[in-house]
């Protein structure tokens, strides 16, 4: 058994405990000094002594040995009561702070100014600004009303409590303001948005630090003015790491990868904050791959991830539909250690979820212990992408037994698994009973879901009476929804004029416009669709291409549609004509031209249909993958009729299960059936 270094042979002084303390690598090695100051030279103030350095450690063993020696001593000193009080509130629990001070008061020991910084900095920490506002009253009596170091916690506190003018009366009445007074008091203004008193405050600060400049960046960051926290960054006298972080996190917010990318370029040094803000700005912007490659660097260059960085990373997998890699950084994390708290757990939830492994999902949401409402609001939103409505129901009710109150977005949730189903009347329900039994006001996302609903069921009539009776104006989406059961169904009157209106609200979109060509096209007004494609060029707007992605042993191959750049094209489109040669000769297939916009020979529609891309990513899973291997296809729009036909049949002649994401769901194909049971 290991033991700490010369040990002590004649009673310690202070000096020789701290060297040896020092010494401590274990609570081994602790509990040793501890017993040879006991032997050598049994004094309660070399115990608390030790007892106070054990409270400030790193190592989360030591406090609690500490506590543990503090419940033993019939005396404590007012200098352990410090000690624990500031360990606790500058840990995970500081609400626990407070009941020591309460027992410090109780039992004798006057608290003095050492004291009342951290036990208002527990208040604030645990939110509890009542129990704060009476520490104030002790700190009065005590005589420390004036010290500044206690005055600026106090303006944190009521700052914090959004009492901005109990904290600048405190501020104007401190007769010695030190730096730490004015931060606390332009912090307090940072957090209400109030950057114009922050200003203020700050324009007549004498002596400035790092801290000042650092929260005025911060601030102008928060609000989006990036330019004017750029200004500041820039006339830094000095600089510290968490000044090019706030700068970088400006960026970050505002959306501004190019900004963001070139200021974590410039950071003399980099801590995993800055890595973090990075991933998660890939990440927010749409740039899963980018985020990937960055956590390679990340991996070179030695910095340990935390569980932030993972949260990011699952967000990107998730985006691209890449299930090896999120397997592998389940893996990584278990391997590494890192914390799996509900936001992780939550984050793997949701990305294999989205990588189309629903049984995975359902396995870490049962394992976790304590589940919030978000955690619920995933499990349940995962299963309506996957079409599953009854588990999603059943979860809705457990959520409920569970004691988790359910939010505005449970119901998105909820009613979008509905329409899914096409559960008109279970919908209908829901969307009725949000105010009358949840005391939730169904917002314009709510009203877009059941339209949805209600449009893809063929039921416009009563789509279009929601939208006149909703209380607020429908969105594009909700009026999107119903272009879409327009098109489903093929109501050109009605679809004509959704499609006209949706183009007016958004130029710029393409798809407004490729729904309604496509509305013209099969009622075969083809000089109107000609009119529609045009007029798309006239306004600059592109066709956003379909892109299908498939993963294969942790790489990702893209295809868009009639794409011969695959390193295999060649075999694929061999295998494809394979694929169309059985199709024909065993079910008798022909393609479902009757959605091909353009007034061209059959022959040419067929053509335009057999290369779509979801087409070629099947065709490669089936030249590489183990037969009882799962084919995952990620695509980037609506699956069309024929791909869904196709597909189904592919399943069966082939024996496999393909699993493909579209915008919209999941459709899972097996045996010449799928999921969606042909309700998309």
């Amino acid at each position: 058994m290991s033991r700490i270094p010369n040990p002590l042979r004649n009673p310690p002084s202070n000096l020789e405990i701290h060297s040896l303390f020092n010494s401590c690598k274990t609570l081994i090695h602790l509990k040793q000094l501890h017993a040879q100051i006991i032997t050598h030279h049994n004094s309660p103030f070399q115990i608390s002594a030790l007892a106070s350095l054990s409270a400030l450690s790193s190592i989360p063993a030591f406090l609690v040995y500490a506590k543990t020696i503090f419940h033993h001593l019939s005396s404590p000193p007012p200098s352990l009561y410090n000690s624990l009080i500031r360990a606790l509130c500058s840990g995970n629990t500081p609400f626990e702070a407070l009941p020591l001070f309460h027992t410090m008061l109780q039992r004798g020991p006057k608290p003095d100014h050492m004291t009342y910084p951290f036990v208002v900095k527990a208040c604030n920490e645990s939110s509890m600004i009542g129990f704060g506002i009476s520490v104030h009253t002790h700190v009065i009596k005590s005589g420390f009303e004036c010290d500044s170091y206690v005055v600026s916690s106090l303006i944190r506190l009521y700052a914090n409590g959004k009492d901005l003018g109990a904290a600048k009366q405190l501020f104007d009445v401190c007769s010695e303001r030190d730096v730490a007074s004015w931060n606390a008091m332009i912090d307090g203004y940072v957090k209400r948005g109030e950057m114009g008193n922050a200003r203020m405050v700050f324009d007549r600060m004498v002596c400035r630090d790092v801290i000042s400049w650092n929260t005025m960046i911060n601030g102008y960051a928060i609000v989006g003015r990036i330019e004017e926290s750029k200004k500041l960054f820039d006339e830094m006298p000095e600089r510290s790491q968490v000044s090019w972080n706030s700068m970088l996190a400006g960026f970050v917010k505002c959306g501004n990868v190019e900004d963001a990318f070139g200021m974590f370029n410039e950071m003399p040094c980099r801590d995993v904050w800055s890595w973090n803000s990075m991933l998660a700005c890939y990440v927010q912007c749409g740039k899963p791959n980018e985020a990937l490659a960055l956590f390679d660097q990340m991996q070179d260059a030695g910095e340990k991830p935390t569980e932030a960085t993972v949260v990011s990373l699952l967000s990107a997998c998730a985006h691209l539909g890449a299930l090896d890699k999120g397997l592998y950084l389940h893996t990584y994390i278990n391997d590494n250690k890192i914390e799996v708290n509900s936001i992780v757990r939550t984050a793997l939830v949701d990305m294999y979820v989205k990588c189309g492994n629903i049984s995975l999902a359902t396995q870490v949401f049962s394992a976790m212990k304590w589940k919030d409402v978000l955690a619920w609001n995933t499990m349940i939103a995962g299963m309506a992408m996957h079409g599953h409505v009854k588990e999603a129901q059943q979860l809705f009710k457990e959520m409920k037994e569970a004691g988790v109150r359910p939010n505005d977005i449970t119901f998105v949730a909820m009613l979008s698994a509905c329409s899914h189903a096409g559960m008109v009347d279970e919908g209908r329900k829901l969307l009725d009973s949000m105010s009358s039994s949840y005391g939730i006001e169904p917002k314009v996302e709510h009203y877009g879901c059941v339209i949805d609903l209600l449009a893809r069921a063929g039921l416009l009539e009563e789509a279009v009476e929601l939208i006149e009776r909703m209380p607020m104006e429908p969105n594009p989406n909700a009026l999107g929804a119903l272009l879409g059961g327009c098109r489903i169904h093929g109501n050109f009157e009605l679809g004509e004029m959704v499609g006209k209106r949706l183009i007016n609200l958004q130029p710029c979109h393409s798809g407004r416009y490729i729904l309604l060509s496509n509305i013209y096209a099969a009622a075969k007004k083809w000089d109107d669709a000609r009119k529609v494609r045009n007029l798309m060029k006239v306004n600059g707007i592109s066709k956003v291409p379909g892109v299908s992605v498939i993963e294969l042993k942790g790489m990702l191959h893209q295809f868009v549609s009639g794409d011969r750049s695959h390193p295999e094209s060649n075999k694929i489109y061999e295998k494809l004509n394979e694929i169309y040669t059985r199709l024909k000769s065993l079910t008798g297939y022909s393609a479902d031209t009757g959605h091909v916009i353009v007034d061209v020979e059959e022959e040419d529609k067929e053509h335009a249909l057999a290369v779509h891309s979801e087409k070629l990513a099947i065709a490669y899973g089936l030249l590489h993958l183990d037969p009882k291997e799962a084919i995952r296809i990620v695509k980037n729009l609506r699956v069309c009729r024929d791909c869904h036909h196709v597909t189904k049949l592919i399943s069966k002649v082939y024996g496999r299960e393909i699993i493909v994401r579209d915008r919209n769901r999941f459709h899972h194909f097996k045996d010449g059936e799928c999921s969606c049971l042909d309700f998309w």
